[in-house]
């Protein structure tokens, strides 16, 4: 496989990160963006729609740019590397891929196309609370329900956490179907029988607690279809980039304790000429170029477009970020010294984006668990060279 990126995708990354890197290179401004609802800056969303961002998954007669998951992952990592708090994972590739891939050509063309303008932020409303184990981050429903026929659907039950579930102008809603399986719905939030409760949470974003009593709901694609297998994969996908947005934070977080062990002195002389603290960024290095190369491969098996391979390509990538994510996070922290639990220090909030990215749509060990139930399948395993 060719990782290189053509000159298209290059100038993509650089016209990404020439935007977001003026609006938050200086944190102060990332901290006033977070600080007051909703939380992201509406006037830098309107900028990424102007440049086709907020389109970039979607099919061209859907009012986006017909790009791929490479791209998709680019402007992810340009973003992870701000920690931008603007929700273009639960929004765009998340909510809006299972539009894109559920919905009908009138449903995509109408919500797609707003969202791909910037006039309309999707909030994906997936998560139940109170699931453990593997049905955290399943792919089915089960505490939201839906009733109804035809056209005519009805759902009831709480989700949360919804990311930006109190700035999304619409829902993307999934639900446990009366005849069996998990069905997909759109739903207005600010319907009299939605309620949203916001609230912001630790790495600087905001969430939601979404309740739905009996609340209008209108199917996405055929009416009471099972659409697990869709979820599925829209979830494996949005893994996929919430790694490559991890592996933005981790280049960054890298950077900053390198450089902090290059200028701070101890004893006289600077950190970095203590063996035993260069041997720590190394094996941060190692770590994150680890992750580099498995997410970049999910990013390419993907876009070959062999479902089939995506889900074990997804929980490969997530496996190897999340050990690498709280590796570098912890080890940028205790290498700051004192300062780096300080709030007034950016380290501790890329910390916390990792963790929270980590935590989104499966930890580590929720991978391995998914990755050592299929051994079986395999008739042997070749050894590393």
């Amino acid at each position: 496989m060719d990782f290189t990126y053509d000159e298209e995708q290059q100038a993509l990354r650089e016209a990404v990160r020439g935007l977001v890197g003026k609006a938050y290179s200086d944190f102060e401004n990332r901290r006033r963006a977070v600080a007051e609802d909703p939380g992201f800056d509406e006037q830098l969303w309107g900028r990424l729609a102007e440049m086709g961002i907020l389109g970039l998954p979607f099919r061209e007669e859907d009012g986006g740019s017909g790009a791929g998951p490479v791209e998709v992952a680019i402007v992810a990592e340009e973003l992870g590397r701000v920690i931008a708090p603007e929700p273009y994972l639960a929004s765009v590739v998340l909510a809006g891929g299972m539009v894109a891939a559920a919905g009908t050509a009138e449903q995509r063309a109408e919500v797609l196309g707003a969202l791909s303008a910037g006039e309309c932020v999707l909030g994906w409303a997936h998560a139940e609370p109170g699931a453990s184990g593997a049905a955290r981050w399943s792919a089915t429903a089960a505490a939201v329900t839906a009733s109804g026929s035809g056209t005519e659907w009805t759902l009831s039950g709480v989700k949360e956490p919804v990311v930006a579930g109190a700035r999304a102008d619409r829902l993307v809603v999934s639900a446990a179907l009366p005849d069996g399986g998990t069905g997909l719905f759109l739903v207005d939030p600010a319907g009299p029988s939605v309620t949203r409760a916001g609230y912001p949470t630790h790495d600087g974003g905001r969430a939601a607690r979404v309740g739905l009593d009996e609340a209008p709901a209108v199917p996405l694609g055929e009416p009471g279809a099972d659409l697990t297998a869709t979820i599925a994969v829209v979830l494996d996908i949005g893994r996929v980039m919430a790694c490559a947005e991890a592996l933005g934070a981790m280049d960054v977080a890298l950077a900053s304790t390198t450089d902090y062990l290059r200028n701070r002195k101890q004893f006289g002389v600077p950190l970095s000429t203590f063996q035993a603290l260069t041997f720590r960024a190394a094996d941060m290095y190692v770590s994150l170029e680890l992750a580099r190369s498995v997410t970049t491969w999910a990013t390419m098996v993907v876009a070959a477009g062999r479902p089939e391979q995506v889900a074990d390509a997804a929980a490969r990538a997530a496996l190897q970020t999340s050990r690498a994510g709280r590796h570098l996070g912890q080890e940028a922290i205790q290498l700051h010294g004192g300062i780096g639990m300080t709030a007034e220090y950016a380290v501790g909030s890329y910390t916390s984006r990792l963790t929270a990215l980590d935590h989104l749509l499966g930890d580590g060990d929720h991978h391995l668990r998914r990755l050592a139930s299929t051994v079986g399948e395999h008739g042997e395993v070749d050894p590393l060279p």
